[in-house]
């Protein structure tokens, strides 16, 4: 038996990166995978290679921004496993960099609305199959930005902040009635959204430079984190915010 025999997991942004090896992460410890992604053909990668790991998986192309998209991303799931155990909030985006003067609304709006309006909707959506079900553990991907503010990403920064003042919420409203609701917080990830942020060999030495560690962090060391969260490991953990970042907030 593994440790995640016969539960089920969803995983938003699945489509690649701390979101692929999230999926995979759960896969290899029994659980079945529910992707939910906009891209089609990486998110069929993913399922193909949870399959290959041994396990189930299933994608639903979702908008998190769109609450009937939501909705019935979680019926889907429902449909197809019976249940929903562990939900990793992980869609995201980093938006345009620049000084708010240079900002317009729909830029703003991008941003909050999948990062923090989507978070939202997920765990509204989550949060009454897992009451049905009497347990139930959420993980939202935050950011180290969700701790500390950085120059020409203050939208990015403002919706990971949110991120956390929603996890704390929630996580103190369901601890009670047996959901765990934590959220992680990466440093800078070896990932394609990294490679957009800090895109040229100055950049990303800088972004390496600022990580005490010496390097950029892996997507499977966030994922691994994500699932100790989920796990019976982490049953006395409520409301964190779980740094993974290289010593990046601690200086």
């Amino acid at each position: 038996m593994k440790e995640f025999d016969n539960q089920v997991a969803l995983v938003t942004g699945g489509s690649t990166g701390i979101g692929r090896a999230t999926a995979l992460a759960f896969a290899r410890k029994g659980a079945k995978v529910v992707i939910a992604s906009r891209r089609v053909k990486e998110s069929e990668e993913t399922v193909q290679l949870v399959k290959e790991a041994g396990s189930e998986a299933i994608f639903v192309q979702t908008d998190v921004t769109k609450a009937a998209e939501v909705e019935s991303l979680i019926n889907q799931a429902v449909k197809t496993y019976g249940r929903l155990d562990y939900a990793f909030n992980n869609a995201g985006v980093e938006g345009k960099i620049a000084p708010i003067t240079e900002l317009t609304e729909d830029d703003w709006d991008n941003v909050i609305d999948t990062n923090l309006k989507g978070t939202w909707l997920l765990m509204k959506y989550q949060i009454p199959q897992m009451l049905k079900q009497g347990k139930g553990a959420i993980v939202n991907n935050s950011s180290g930005f969700g701790l500390v503010g950085y120059g020409y990403l203050s939208p990015y920064c403002a919706s990971k902040h949110g991120v956390l003042g929603l996890t704390k919420s929630l996580a103190l409203e369901y601890s009670k009635v047996g959901i765990r609701i934590n959220a992680v917080c990466p440093g800078a990830i070896a990932t394609e959204m990294q490679d957009r942020v800090s895109s040229g060999e100055q950049a990303r030495a800088q972004m390496v430079a600022a990580h005490p560690i010496g390097r950029l962090g892996e997507a499977k060391e966030v994922a691994d984190a994500v699932v100790w969260l989920c796990s019976d490991a982490a049953s006395f953990v409520i409301g964190q915010a779980l740094a993974v970042d290289g010593g990046f907030t601690v200086q």
